[in-house]
Formats: C-alpha cells, structure tokens, sequence
C-alpha cells in the first residue's frame, strides 16, 4: 500500500511543542511528535516533503503537509479533488493528511492518514524515537501487518523561516512555545533542496 503527497512552499516562525493528549503538559525530559518533520529519500537524500505536527483542541496529535518538492513540469498548485467534507477542493499545501492520533508516551495510535491523490483514508500510528529526532510513520490498511513504516527527520528551528505564515496562522490556536524539544545535529535533519517529486507512505 502507498500513501503519496504531493507538495510546495512555505515562509516563517518558530518552533512548537504541545500538551499531551490527557490535556496536562508534556513532561520536559519527553519529547513530543509536534513540530516540524522532514522526509528524506534516503537512497538518494532528497527531501520528499515536510510536514508540521501539532495538537488539535481535543488534545489528539494531528499533521499538515507543511512544504512541497515537486518536479518541473507537474501541476505546481495541486490540490485534494476527491477529498471528502470539508477537505475536498482544497490545495494539497496545508492539507491535514494525520488526524486523531492519541499519544502514549512516543507511540502514537488509533489515528488515520490521508492520501490527497484519490480521496483515501488509512489506518495509521506513528512513534517518536527517545532523543526526538526521528519519528516512524506507519500506513496500514485494515491491520498493522498491510503496511510500511517511513522515517521523518526532525528539522532545526531555522527551517520555519521557509513555511508559509498562511500555515503557521491555520494552526496557532494549537501551538504553543517550543519547550525542551531536542534539536537536531545530524545531517538527515539539514532541509534539503527541491528535487523531487511529493512524499509516499507505504
């Protein structure tokens, strides 16, 4: 099974963490999933996409399609034709492709994942690696075995200053100050250049 998004750019900000799904805040030595995420090829280390992770009023952990690479030639703007609701018409850059997802502790579950293409909607659940920097986003339809896990990276503070303010503002009624989420050193976490095409889950 794959889950593909397609995608374009963005401008400014800073970094966000979140309250835990009871509604208390996160303890400081816990990371959280909220912020920025970035997905890399990584047999060729081109960025497929960013996404902005942040917390819903019901304290569920919910994620946009923050920045796009797409190719020369493939339709710039985008959009989610066979989305349902409210969704349907919208453009693919800002969409809310992760939704309900309630955390315990790093694992992230019972959520869902869209794939903007065709409308579809998979059964998904994430999980947050111990230092922060990495989280496993997994696809799956029906049963976690039909699935495939994707690894995002999570980007420097920096990389807000290239998402569109028209996302951030979507979203700052959910965001708060970031607060003792890690930053990231290795080099998996540096935004890389437009080359390619949107990103997949599978």
């Amino acid at each position: 099974m794959r889950v593909r998004w397609a995608a374009s750019v963005l401008a400014c900000f800073s970094v966000f963490a979140v309250m835990a799904v009871s509604g208390h805040a996160a303890p400081a030595q816990m990371p959280t999933a909220a912020g920025l995420w970035q997905q890399v090829d990584e047999r060729g280390g081109k960025s497929l996409g960013w996404f902005l992770i942040y917390v819903n009023d019901q304290g569920l952990y919910e994620g946009a399609i923050a920045k796009m690479f797409i190719a020369p030639g493939e339709n710039q703007n985008p959009i989610c034709a066979h989305c349902q609701g409210e969704q349907k018409g919208r453009p693919s850059l800002g969409l809310t492709i992760i939704k309900n997802m309630q955390r315990n502790g790093l694992r992230y579950e019972n959520g869902s994942i869209l794939d903007p293409r065709d409308g579809d909607i998979y059964s998904a659940r994430m999980e947050l690696s111990p230092n922060g920097r990495d989280l496993t986003v997994r696809g799956f339809l029906g049963i976690d075995l039909f699935g495939r896990n994707q690894i995002w990276h999570r980007l420097p503070d920096s990389a807000l200053a290239s998402v569109d303010r028209s996302i951030i503002a979507a979203h700052a009624r959910a965001l708060l100050p970031l607060a003792g989420q890690p930053r990231p050193s290795s080099s998996h976490s540096q935004p890389r250049g437009p080359q390619t095409r949107g990103p997949q889950v599978r």
